[in-house]
């Protein structure tokens, strides 16, 4: 075996699978990032208008694929919310039928981005837009969760508090198991055996078994189907590559590693075209999911991710029962702690909001409320570029001018 330390950036398969250790590690964090995919899956099938079990597939196809076609291992790319959001209104007003050819179409547009090279242009987003990015997910991330835990049944409650103590105070004493895995598998088991009646994954949608075939093209391919279309594959395109982008720029900024910001575009395009045919749905990134993968799991290379869509594929099919009894609020309690580590709580500290440069304080708290008021991530974003764009450019010098001032001297 090779004496060249494994880093993030490489993601060598061959690399890990030689070794044992790494091969555990990668494995275990590929489940509980499985395990954390589901119940935010299921939510955004409702808001696409969906069955559960399609967007479910779609993950485990885009999983798989993007395992292999992505430029940033370990990151996790699934059917999310942003996309459901997007193709909710055209299914809504045309009917399901219309989601195949929007998403092919979305995904051509995503592999000629890749290859023009144009994800380049995501280097020129601003911090305070990439900190207000950050710190409105963490919200959003929060808030989906509330629902599942915020309860009258003291059991409920009970089982999330267990499983914030579980997550937070198992590693002290269990470094080689992920500590969300065993959380989830003891209180799943607790919950099955005391025959308590309790919110699970199975009351959010059909968990039957099998595998469905391959999406049938409903609508004609004529010029009233692409006027439909158009605008919701455009839509899909521009809002996956931003969110994909703006997580791998994230994971980048975590592991301290590159990431190949056109392959991962148009790596995208492929398994969005993918997941259209079979599976029905496309997606982007989940930056929880990914945040659940690298930071909880030690995930680090393609191994986790691979690990995560086949246990995904696993789960929906043979093991479908078993997932529906994992009860609601322990999903919700790994996905709040998730939220926590996700916000930026340095960014709001005093002293820092006292250090930094008023406009900037401006830009991120208006990137966070535009994209909490929409629910719409690159909403948020676009806001926030605009604002900065709109900085006098002689106020935007006065403050480089006093920023440089205020940092600690080089070379000491």
């Amino acid at each position: 075996m090779s004496d060249t330390p494994f880093t993030p950036q490489d993601g060598r398969i061959l690399y890990v699978m030689r070794s044992p250790k790494l091969l555990l590690r990668e494995t275990l964090a590929g489940v509980i990032t499985a395990l954390a995919l589901i119940p935010e899956v299921i939510s955004f099938s409702v808001i696409a208008g969906v069955d559960p079990k399609v967007s479910l597939i779609a993950s485990v196809v885009l999983c798989l694929a993007m395992s292999f076609l992505g430029g940033r291992p370990a990151m996790v790319t699934a059917a999310a919310g942003s996309v459901a959001l997007v193709i909710g209104p055209m299914v809504h007003q045309h009917g399901v039928g219309y989601i195949l050819p929007a998403v092919v179409m979305a995904g051509v547009i995503q592999i000629l981005f890749g290859l023009c090279g144009m994800a380049r242009l995501m280097r020129f987003i601003p911090q305070p837009v990439m900190t207000g990015f950050v710190n409105a997910l963490g919200v959003l991330i929060f808030f989906a969760q509330v629902p599942h835990f915020w309860s009258r049944n003291p059991l409920i409650i009970a089982l999330f508090v267990a499983t914030l103590l579980i997550v937070l105070w198992a590693p002290r004493v269990i470094k080689s198991v992920p500590s969300p895995l065993i959380a989830i598998v003891l209180l799943t088991v607790f919950t099955v055996t005391s025959g308590q009646l309790l919110p699970t994954v199975g009351d959010e949608g059909s968990m039957s078994g099998g595998l469905p075939g391959l999406t049938q093209l409903l609508v004609p391919l004529n010029l009233d189907t692409l006027n439909i279309i158009w605008p919701c594959a455009l839509s899909i395109a521009f809002v996956g590559l931003m969110e994909s982008l703006l997580t791998a720029k994230l994971v980048d900024d975590l592991t301290a590693t590159p990431s190949n910001k056109a392959r991962e575009s148009a790596g995208l395009g492929i398994a969005n075209i993918l997941a259209g045919f079979y599976g029905g749905i496309a997606g982007c990134a989940m930056i929880g999911q990914t945040i659940v993968n690298v930071e909880m799991g030690k995930g680090r290379s393609r191994v986790s991710t691979i690990m995560a869509g086949l246990v995904l594929l696993l789960l929906v099919t043979a093991l479908s029962k078993v997932m529906a009894d994992i009860p609601m609020s322990v999903l919700a309690g790994i996905m709040v702690i998730v939220a926590f580590k996700t916000f930026s709580w340095h960014s709001v500290q005093p002293a820092t909001l006292r250090r930094a440069p008023w406009p900037e304080t401006v830009v991120m708290l208006l990137t966070v409320a535009a994209t909490v008021s929409t629910d719409n991530l690159a909403i948020g974003v676009l806001a926030g570029v605009v604002c900065m764009v709109l900085i006098p450019a002689r106020l935007k010098e006065k403050l480089a001018v006093k920023a440089e001032k205020s940092s600690p001297a080089q070379g000491k």
